[in-house]
Formats: structure tokens, sequence, C-alpha cells
């Protein structure tokens, strides 16, 4: 059976919370989560089904040296993927934000994360309605999904377990088809 490869950016460790939840609920079918920025494009490469995360920095940025990490992350790896050809391989994001403090660049992370693993030809799966959030703007948007699951841990933290629970169940067949 494949094993499904998570990996994950983080600055509070949040993402690694929700990366270890997201592993245990997959049980058998996913491998241990990895900091995105303690590994390497060939570790990465050698999954063909990943679930992706981040968090929205600031004013909508990823994660890395530049927004005050003393750690790689996002914003050092994704240009290693530069001659990366993705094709064949299914990824899901998910992606934190705060949509009160943050409106106009919720989940930002989860759109950048996106457009770079499209452009390389991946198969992103796992969209996620905006409905019963509120901001005002965000990069993650597609019409009225979000391009993988928006989660607030800020302002909705009650209703993340169940978001999880139901977006795991739509994308397990999409990335274990």
């Amino acid at each position: 059976m494949t094993h499904i490869g998570i990996f994950f950016g983080t600055d509070t460790g949040r993402t690694r919370l929700i990366a270890k939840q997201i592993a245990k609920k997959l049980r058998n079918t996913a491998d241990t989560p990895i900091n995105i920025g303690r590994t390497t494009v060939t570790d990465f490469l050698a999954y063909d089904a990943l679930i992706v995360g981040s968090p929205t920095l600031g004013d909508g940025m990823l994660p890395g040296k530049s927004t005050g990490l003393s750690q790689p992350s996002w914003e050092e790896f994704l240009p290693q993927l530069a001659e990366a050809d993705l094709h064949g391989k299914s990824i899901a994001i998910f992606g934190f934000g705060d949509q009160k403090k943050y409106p106009n660049e919720f989940v930002d992370a989860i759109g950048l994360l996106h457009d770079v693993f499209v452009a390389r030809r991946a198969r992103v799966v796992g969209r996620w309605p905006t409905s019963g959030y509120d901001f005002t703007s965000s990069q993650a948007v597609d019409g009225d999904e979000f391009l993988g699951l928006a989660l607030d841990r800020h302002h909705q933290p009650a209703l993340s377990e169940e978001r999880i629970d139901t977006w795991l169940a739509q994308i397990k067949p999409e990335l274990l088809p």
C-alpha cells in the first residue's frame, strides 16, 4: 500500500501538532510527519501522495527565515523544487490563518503552496468550502472554495477536529486510489 507523506512548515508548533493529528487519524496509511525545513527534495519527491501544511504569517507569507524563523521552512524549500516535475503526484493542503487579525490574508499560505505545486504539474485535491468563515480576502480562494483545508485555531478552535475529519474522509480516496 502506498503511504502518504506529510510535510509541514511551522512557526509556533501548531502546524506540527495538526500534522501529527492527521497522521494518527490516517493510521497505517501515512508516514510520520516531517518538518519541511528538515527534509530533502529527494525525500519529498519519494511520495506520490502528500499532505502539506503551513501557517500564514504576517501579511500573507509562508514561514521562513525572512519571517523571523531561526530554521528554514517553506520559503527556503520551495525554490529547490524549481526544476521538479510533480506530474503524477497528488497533494492536499491544509493551512492556518487568523480571520479577525488578518482578514485580508486569511490562509494565503494555502494559495501560495497550491500555485507552486500546480505550476509543477501536481494534482492538488481537497478543496474546502468558504462558508462558515468571516474574512475579507484570501489568495487561497477559488470561487466559493478554499484550495485546501482552512483552520483558524484562534477564533474557531472548536470546529477544527470536525473539519479535519470531514476533510480527511474527502481526500483519502483521492490520495490513495
